[in-house]
């Protein structure tokens, strides 16, 4: 029996270690993204002062996590063998649920996701008991601390929307004072915010860094607690006069000072008070293993876990260990810099791609707000109301040769100023506040009250943000399941279940990262081919023209010839292809604002050509999904195909393959003087296409039946004839670049020989 708890015990601290991996990568986001998307350094210094704030805080950290031991459930009521289930159980769950929501990008709280899990296996253990005995079962509540539970769920309300909401009202005062045009505020409002920020990350640090810590004394926590508003006080006087100085006889940027102080204040805090979410319950299961043999090793299922209830120190080695494993993860998980996309990307300046589509809600709640803002133009006196707009005019005051940054220094510190306030003051609360959401919901209201969020984005960023709030939940929902059920299965199990899970859990690790590495993969190849002159531009655009249509290619075929034998799930897979070529086209349409940019004020009729391929391209991408959307429906709904036309479509299929092969031949020769030869064998497609959709009414007339299929037959033709059209005036329209490209090759050649 002794090995079989040993071998639990060292599973345990394996898992630990994972999990170390696997909910830094999660929670590098609440540290490092304002310091990253202001670029207030090089992303390694970043990293740096980020990893020691990690390793400062690791060594100052409370240790051992309460709510591990004694905040969830009540140890007394669980014998040893049960706290272990439940232990391993939540370990397992933590793991998976944070790596899926890390692979899939999206930010998480580790608190939450701990509790919940913690709560799951309680729950289920606590259920096996009370069916054992006579006890009812609304005497849950004797082994669950459904107080606390309900608190924490309160918590996760209550800090969402003050956070949102605190972050929105500052950012719009600090912005109103800075404006856009730091070059003229600058030096007037530098040292009161430089002082006011340092104070507040300085009250930040006090409360929640050095409260309940090892290293400091009850001595040291009584002084600091008897003298708070003194300290903050001559922190605020002093700060500020020594920043005003700087930003007036010096070109130290105190902004850049500020951001990185609070980034190491953050990640300082994190390790402190976040590190037991990871090694707070291995911890607690070894601190009961040793119990367990103190008090002789032989009766596990009757040793009670009452001295759980006590405090433990945490020694110090694990605490170092534990902060080295996440320094090292900082630096070299790509799974962490997913999760600070998310983030930058809903929080960024400027326009673009969104990583998210708009919804419904989302579309309300914009349609709602600028209402609402029309209201209050109309009552807001006009000098006020223009005031305010230049100061809040970001194109106005931009520089020509300004950085491309995802937002400015003034927000970054503000990010990290109101995290920091609401963090602390939420500690001498002792509210159970995620730092994940507070840091997240603050960005997303700052970047509210910044403008971020134009008319152009905001749907998209809404939906981004419900999204993000959903998985939120979803992940309390899911641990809380997840850790249910394998507990369930550990409890009646065992050892053989036990083992099972470690290997399915491997697995599913090895899946979630090959899958994360192919994804990083894929957009290292997206970001090595940015374009920064024109001629790339051209040449890029000619090279995804005859890609697309290679691809339209195949799909058109491929689709009729499935169609015909009624293959449901290649046309699905059709389907899904379709889709993405649309779904690249659009990116290229969302972007092209920021790709005309690169061409010069001589190279405006490239511009246009430009625009009218991407058009073009879209339109074709269209077409391809309104032939195979209807194929894919028919088959879907079991509808029959008509086998008297089928010799007609496959012949049309042949001939729509061969017109094809033309145009990719003639784009990728250039052979542009034969357009008119390219009209031509387009017309005639056109024309075999209205002959079977003639035969087809015929064939409707005669027979009354065929109704559906006649129906698809004929949105199918309808569509192939527009992507025809398209497809010519989509190479018309490349002739000209693809033209450009050649001479700037041969330029080249030129240039080379010479």
């Amino acid at each position: 029996m002794e090995a079989y708890y040993i071998l639990i015990v060292g599973v345990l601290f394996l898992l630990a270690i994972s999990d170390l991996i696997v909910g830094v990568s999660n929670d590098a986001v609440n540290f490092l993204n304002s310091a990253i998307g202001s670029k207030a350094a090089p992303f390694k210094i970043i990293l740096a002062i980020a990893a020691a704030g990690v390793l400062v805080g690791a060594v100052f950290s409370n240790g051992m996590m309460e709510v591990a031991r004694k905040g969830i459930f009540h140890p007394e009521y669980f014998a040893f063998s049960e706290i272990m289930v439940i232990f391993l159980a939540v370990m397992l769950t933590d793991i998976l649920l944070l790596d899926f929501f890390n692979t899939m990008g999206l930010p998480t709280s580790t608190t939450v996701s701990i509790v919940f899990e913690i709560l799951g296996s309680a729950v289920a253990v606590a259920i096996y008991k009370i069916t054992r005995s006579e006890t009812a079962i609304n005497q849950l509540g004797d082994y669950i601390n459904i107080e606390s539970s309900v608190k924490i769920i309160t918590g996760i309300f209550i800090s969402v929307i003050i956070a949102f909401s605190v972050g929105m009202i500052v950012q719009w005062i600090v912005r109103l004072a800075f404006s856009f045009n730091l070059k003229k505020t600058y030096k007037y409002w530098t040292g009161v915010w430089g002082g006011f920020a340092i104070t507040a990350i300085l009250y930040f640090l006090l409360m929640k860094g050095a409260k309940g810590s090892t290293l400091v004394t009850d001595e040291m926590l009584a002084f600091i607690k008897d003298h708070t508003a003194k300290i903050l006080l001559y922190s605020f006087l002093g700060w500020t006069l020594l920043f005003q100085l700087l930003a007036t006889f010096t070109r130290v940027n105190i902004l850049k000072i500020t951001v990185l102080v609070g980034t190491f204040a953050l990640a300082m805090a994190f390790a402190g008070n976040d590190l037991v979410n990871f090694i707070g319950v291995p911890l607690a299961g070894f601190e009961s293993f040793k119990s367990f043999m103190a008090s002789g090793g032989t009766d596990a299922g009757g040793f009670m876990m009452t001295s759980l209830k006590n405090p433990v120190n945490t020694p110090i080695f694990f605490l170092i260990t534990a902060g080295l494993i996440m320094v090292l993860t900082l630096r070299f998980s790509k799974k962490a810099k997913s999760v600070t996309a998310t983030t930058i990307d809903l929080s960024r300046q400027d326009e673009g791609t969104e990583r998210f589509a708009s919804s419904s809600l989302a579309r309300f709640l914009v349609r709602r707000s600028v209402e609402m803002g029309n209201g209050i133009g109309k009552i807001t006196p006009g000098a006020l109301s223009r005031f305010i707009t230049t100061r809040f005019d970001a194109e106005r005051n931009k520089g020509v040769k300004q950085e491309k940054l995802a937002f400015d220094l003034i927000r970054a510190s503000v990010n990290l100023v109101v995290a920091s306030i609401l963090i602390a003051f939420g500690t001498s609360l002792k509210l159970p506040l995620s730092t994940t959401y507070v840091t997240f919901m603050v960005a997303m209201g700052t970047s509210l009250a910044d403008g971020a969020w134009g008319r152009e984005s905001a749907v998209y960023r809404i939906t981004g943000v419900l999204t993000v709030i959903g998985g939120w939940f979803f992940t309390a929902f899911s641990a809380f399941l997840a850790s249910f059920v394998i507990a369930s299965l550990i409890f009646f199990g065992k050892l053989p279940v036990i083992l099972i899970m470690i290997a399915l859990s491997i697995f599913i690790l090895l899946r979630t990262h090959a899958f994360h590495k192919k994804k990083a993969e894929k957009e290292e190849l997206i970001d090595s081919k940015i374009i920064t002159a024109s001629y790339e531009v051209l040449k890029a655009c000619d090279d995804e023209v005859k890609r697309s249509i290679t691809k339209v290619s195949r799909i058109l075929s491929q689709t009729y010839s499935q169609f015909s034998r009624e293959k449901h799930k290649e046309l699905n897979k059709l389907r899904k292809d379709s889709k993405q070529l649309s779904k690249a086209i659009k990116e290229l349409r969302e972007n092209m604002p920021s790709t005309l940019k690169k061409f010069k004020e001589t190279e405006l009729e490239s511009g246009h050509h430009y625009v009218q391929v991407v058009a073009y391209m879209r339109e074709m991408s269209n077409s391809l999904m309104h032939i195979v959307q209807p194929a894919y429906n028919h088959l879907d709904n079991n509808h029959p195909v008509d086998k008297e036309q089928t010799a007609a479509l496959k012949d049309f299929s042949e001939k729509s393959g061969e017109f094809f092969q033309y145009v990719i031949a003639l784009l990728k020769e250039r052979k542009f003087e034969h357009l008119d030869e390219l009209a031509k064998r387009r017309d005639e497609m056109i024309n075999q296409a209205n002959d079977i959709i003639r035969n087809r009414i015929k064939i409707l007339k005669k027979t009354q039946k065929g109704v559906k299929v006649s129906v698809t037959y004929m949105e199918m033709l309808s569509e192939t004839k527009n992507l025809f059209l398209n497809v010519v005036q989509l190479v018309k329209a490349n002739a000209y670049l693809s033209e450009r490209v050649a001479e700037n090759e041969n330029e080249k050649k030129e240039a080379s020989k010479k």
